[in-house]
């Protein structure tokens, strides 16, 4: 079986609340990355059809801040397939009241699917419709191959 990155596409939106600000009255770090965690997990689940575990977050960039009352939206997409292995990117934005939206922060999380003896199992091979999605895979690519080169150097 195959799947497009617009099979799995997933949107989440949070209000941030006063419970999710850091003492700088900023969002939480921690908290975004419990949002991107479950958006990441959301769109392996939906890619693999099966229950999926996080292996890794490859790269995580906080661009900008929140702040209390504002709207945050999580846009999670496949990017890269590997035997066992999905690499989704979040991309998080706060969303003004006209709906323009500023990004502030980017993650690649790597994901495993998991099968009934909770093994990893394999996935749906990915298929990129787009040249945006074309070169988003061939990013995951190298991006896995950076990851095995620091696990195999130890760093």
């Amino acid at each position: 079986m195959k799947k497009t990155p617009s099979q799995t596409y997933t949107e989440q939106v949070n209000l941030v609340r006063d419970s999710d600000l850091n003492g700088s009255r900023r969002l939480f770090g921690g908290q975004l990355l419990a949002w991107i965690d479950i958006t990441a997990a959301i769109v392996a689940r939906r890619h693999a059809e099966r229950n999926v575990t996080t292996v890794a977050i490859d790269d995580l960039h906080f661009i900008a801040p929140a702040h209390a009352n504002d709207t945050v939206v999580l846009c999670g997409k496949m990017t890269y397939v590997g035997r066992t292995s999905m690499e989704v990117t979040v991309e998080s934005y706060v969303e003004r009241l006209d709906g323009t939206r500023t990004l502030i922060n980017r993650a690649h999380v790597v994901m495993v699917a998991l099968g009934p003896d909770d093994r990893p199992c394999e996935v749906p091979e990915l298929v990129p419709e787009t040249e945006e999605e074309k070169a988003e895979l061939i990013a995951g690519e190298k991006r896995k191959q950076l990851r095995i080169q620091r696990q195999t150097e130890n760093y």
